[in-house]
């Protein structure tokens, strides 16, 4: 844990070695480092603009970019890129992707080709991050809960996940689930629907949906997200998205 006895750039490269965490889990939750995320915000108003020169690319930045992939185990695809502040742990493969500052990857995750992984969030082992997802950055106010997504997830093609949303362990999200700290989140599996916001239980398996609102207007639909099964235990957690909808008799 960050403590005010460690400067700025201290507390930075601890986050960067993966000694620190911006939230770290603590029993079925998950406890937030304030200090970390104002240190990252201090860090952020205390430097210039530079260049940095990557072989044939060239960046104009505050924060550097992240070095060392070969020691740490970690296959990074050009023209991939994360920020020094973040970690990544052994066996991360970043296709074409962006990490950001204060964003700590579990062992053996996939972030795929366009997924963005935002400030402070934490993401587990063997979770994959398919193609274009977009996973917020939750820096202000220090204290706020950066996105989760716990081991195991699967997070499928253009998701987006924000505001502090956590994804439980093993859970599968259907392409195009959009997710921020007010969308409804229905299980709809039994005989009346159980709303959760902010939160996916372990093992869900999650597709787009909508749901009807009066307006002076007229009725209109919103976004929801719908929890239409759970993964079985027989479900071998590698399955892919497919299998787990097919399971459940939804083809996407």
């Amino acid at each position: 844990m960050a403590t005010e006895e460690m400067t700025t750039e201290e507390t930075i490269a601890a986050l960067d070695r993966g000694e620190l965490r911006v939230a770290e889990p603590s029993g079925d939750d998950w406890v937030v480092n304030p200090n970390a995320q104002a240190a990252i915000l201090d860090f952020f108003r205390s430097r210039e603009m530079e260049p940095h020169e990557v072989g044939p690319f060239e960046y104009y930045d505050k924060i550097p970019l992240k070095t060392g992939y070969e020691a740490l185990g970690v296959r990074v695809v050009p023209p991939a890129v994360a920020r020094y502040g973040s970690f990544l742990s052994r066996g991360v493969i970043l296709m074409p992707s962006y990490v950001n500052i204060g964003a700590w990857v579990g062992p053996g995750t996939m972030v795929d080709t366009w997924a963005t992984v935002g400030s402070g969030a934490q993401i587990g082992a063997g979770v994959h991050l398919a193609g274009g997802v977009g996973i917020g950055g939750v820096l202000e106010p220090p204290g706020a809960r950066p996105v989760i997504v716990e081991d195991g997830a699967f997070i499928g093609s253009r998701c987006i996940v924000t505001e502090g949303v956590r994804i439980g362990r093993e859970a599968v999200l259907a392409p195009n689930v959009s997710l921020t700290a007010s969308v409804p989140i229905i299980d709809v599996t039994g005989p009346e629907p159980i709303e959760h916001r902010g939160f996916v239980p372990p093992r869900a398996v999650v597709v787009p949906g909508t749901r009807p609102k009066e307006f002076p207007a007229g009725t209109y639909h919103l976004a929801c997200a719908l929890i239409i099964g759970y993964r079985t235990e027989s479900t071998d957690l590698k399955t892919s998205l497919n299998d787990a909808l097919r399971e459940l008799g939804v083809g996407f």
